[in-house]
């Protein structure tokens, strides 16, 4: 299903960004001090995603802070910054989507990464939805999230994968 969201590049193009300059390591900005505390924070390559999301395997999911986590540990800093590899999650999803679209069997299995506390992504390519339905198949069960926030796999803590 197609994203109901439109991008001018090509997701490929920001998936491979060749003339780019990252990973980059910065301080922990100001405005995130009191959420991360101080140190060092990496701004990961999207193929660095790519590669994490690619490792979780069926039956497993993966959350973004342990994207985060590994990307810090990759490259031996405290943090990894949450709105970029954020980011990237959208861009690997929308590659992946682009992939089976022109009939490649491997790819990247983006419907397995959840938010930190289990719910679905609505920017996911079809939204919830479609990554609800992925992962029924795969023998997960999707429960109501509280009030009007999304979705959430029942029991994900007992799923997640290590990376």
């Amino acid at each position: 299903m197609p994203s109901k969201f439109r991008s001018r590049k090509p997701w490929r193009e920001k998936l491979e960004k060749p003339n780019v300059d990252l990973p980059k390591i910065c301080s922990v900005p100001p405005m995130w001090r009191r959420r991360f505390g101080s140190g060092k924070m990496v701004i990961a390559h999207p193929l660095d995603v790519d590669a994490l999301v690619r490792r979780v395997r069926p039956g497993r999911v993966v959350t973004q802070a342990q994207l985060r986590e590994r990307l810090a540990r990759k490259y031996r800093v405290d943090h990894a910054c949450p709105l970029t590899t954020g980011i990237f999650v959208r861009i690997v999803s929308e590659v992946a989507e682009e992939d089976r679209r022109a009939g490649k069997k491997k790819i990247a299995p983006y419907w397995r990464v959840l938010r930190d506390d289990g719910s679905l992504n609505e920017k996911f390519p079809g939204g919830t939805a479609a990554q609800a339905r992925r992962l029924r198949q795969e023998g997960f069960a999707i429960v109501k999230g509280p009030g009007k926030r999304p979705p959430r796999v029942r029991y994900f803590a007992r799923a997640l994968a290590k990376l």
